[in-house]
């Protein structure tokens, strides 16, 4: 079994990832705050860059088939910086999707052992959503 050592350089990271979504959700609900999306974004990055390491989020960032995800994030939040906070956040969802599309479905399975999002998800509305992202055919 592999184990998941969580040391302070971590710890660190994930509150700051952690913040980094707060601020962005509170630059979204108080009208696309500039300066909240420009920090939550800047906390984020740093976040990951401590979680995961500087090395191993310069190689994830930089890999071929996720430069369409980096370019679009990249130019949203310059989009934000300069004052187009609405169209620099759809960039940055855009980007932040394409980027970790591979994690949905690691998602996907932890959310659905959370008791109660478990029983959520299991709606049929949720649950064919789920299955048509994973690829399964889902009867009519």
């Amino acid at each position: 079994m592999v184990s998941f050592e969580m040391d302070d350089r971590k710890k660190i990271g994930l509150g700051l990832t952690g913040f980094g979504i707060f601020f962005t959700f509170l630059g979204v609900m108080l009208l696309f705050d500039k300066g909240l999306l420009a920090m939550g974004n800047i906390l984020f990055l740093s976040g990951v860059a401590l979680t995961i390491g500087l090395k191993s989020t310069l190689g994830f960032f930089t890999k071929p088939q996720n430069f369409k995800g980096t370019i679009s994030f990249g130019a949203g939040f310059f989009l934000v910086v300069v004052g187009w906070p609405i169209i620099g956040m759809l960039l940055e969802l855009y980007g932040f999707v394409v980027l970790f599309s591979g994690f949905w479905p690691t998602v996907a399975v932890f959310l659905q052992r959370i008791p109660v999002l478990s029983w959520v998800l299991q709606h049929p509305l949720f649950r064919s959503l789920i299955d048509s992202y994973r690829g399964k055919r889902v009867p009519v």
